[in-house]
């Protein structure tokens, strides 16, 4: 069984439906236990949320991009995540992550590095997408990776949208899709 975290900051909401269908997508792959780990208003997790991130094999980090990078609250947690760095806590966990802004590009790839880079930081392994892009002429708005990234996961949400409205379906099916790639490559890993 992998255990899978999914430790996220949102803001409007937007993000808290998307880290819901990398979660749904994640608990699809067999054997698989997913933790959903909102960061709060105040850029804070609850101690017990620290040790659900220590037991996890995969941890996915989720924020929404806010002039261009992870939101403040976001940031907070990584730098309280400086504890588990300085014992290399989070050494081989796989890591990934998503983000979401209100434009099509909204410099989401920039948040994308940052989050990379945090679990460059912490010497995790990184998976993308591992989706093609759907970038035909006959492509369609809600076709799966529309957005077309390899990262990590992007989706958009228009800025008047409700997160009734956005993310979009085929955003929210790429998530799931991401997430279970997730889950799937933490229990090769565990083998």
């Amino acid at each position: 069984m992998s255990k899978v975290a999914i430790v996220y900051h949102s803001g409007y909401g937007h993000t808290k439906k998307q880290a819901e269908a990398v979660q749904a997508g994640a608990a699809s792959a067999a054997g698989a236990s997913v933790e959903l780990i909102a960061i709060n208003a105040e850029g804070n997790i609850a101690d017990a949320d620290w040790a659900t991130l220590a037991a996890a094999d995969a941890i996915i980090f989720g924020s929404p991009t806010y002039m261009g990078t992870v939101s403040w609250q976001f940031k907070k947690f990584a730098d309280a995540s400086s504890k588990p760095w300085f014992t290399q806590q989070w050494k081989d966990k796989i890591g990934a992550a998503f983000t979401n802004s209100a434009t099509m590009n909204g410099d989401k790839l920039s948040t994308l590095h940052y989050l990379f880079t945090l679990g460059m930081q912490h010497s995790m392994i990184w998976v993308g997408t591992g989706m093609m892009p759907a970038n035909s002429k006959a492509a369609q708005r809600n076709d799966i990776n529309f957005v077309g990234s390899f990262s990590g996961l992007m989706a958009q949400s228009p800025s008047d949208s409700s997160p009734e409205e956005g993310p979009l379906p085929g955003d929210l099916e790429t998530a799931k899709l991401f997430g279970k790639r997730v889950a799937e490559t933490a229990a090769q890993f565990r083998k």
